[in-house]
């Protein structure tokens, strides 16, 4: 199902120029558009999710929430399906951040995605699913120090939106 799903296929600004399944954008490198949300709790900690075993960024730490928006489909609306499918709940506050193109090439794939990033709030917590294998939570200058000591916990998605939005996290 997944990779017969139907994907805008859109240029660097974001406009829509045909359409093609999530296999043949994968295999040709067209650029799609996916969302990706941070959660943070009203204590202002990061909850950030550990991938599973079959999945990109395998064993590392990502932001919660990540997924492709359908053909057709709005961002905040991908958003919601996505967190609801990959943590478990469907009611937060939400900011969108920015937009960013991440290209790679992984397990096979030539992903080259037009991320819609948002930073999401609530105190829920996540539920595990079978995209994910934990969860950990850091209060912000906790989470500078572990990526300092221990940069091989963190995926390479992660470490794009972090360059990308927030590269104070970064910094010693």
């Amino acid at each position: 199902m997944e990779e017969s799903e139907i994907l805008d296929i859109v240029n660097g600004t974001d406009a829509v120029l045909f359409q093609a399944s999530r296999a043949e954008a994968h295999k040709k490198g067209l650029l799609h558009r996916c969302v990706l949300a941070q959660l943070i709790n009203s204590r202002g900690e990061w909850v950030l999710v550990t991938q599973a075993s079959d999945r990109q960024d395998a064993g590392q730490l990502v932001v919660p929430v990540g997924g492709h928006v359908r053909a057709g489909e709005e961002s905040g609306d991908a958003l919601m399906r996505e967190t609801l499918e990959e943590i478990g709940f469907d009611i937060f506050e939400k900011k969108f951040i920015g937009k960013t193109i991440f290209r790679r090439t992984v397990l096979g794939r030539d992903e080259n995605h037009l991320f819609h990033f948002y930073e999401i709030y609530s105190d829920i917590q996540p539920r595990i699913t079978e995209e994910t294998a934990g969860f950990e939570v850091f209060a912000k200058g906790q989470l500078k120090k572990e990526i300092q000591q221990n940069p091989g916990k963190f995926g390479d998605a992660f470490y794009f939106t972090a360059k990308t939005f927030y590269p104070d996290l970064l910094l010693p």
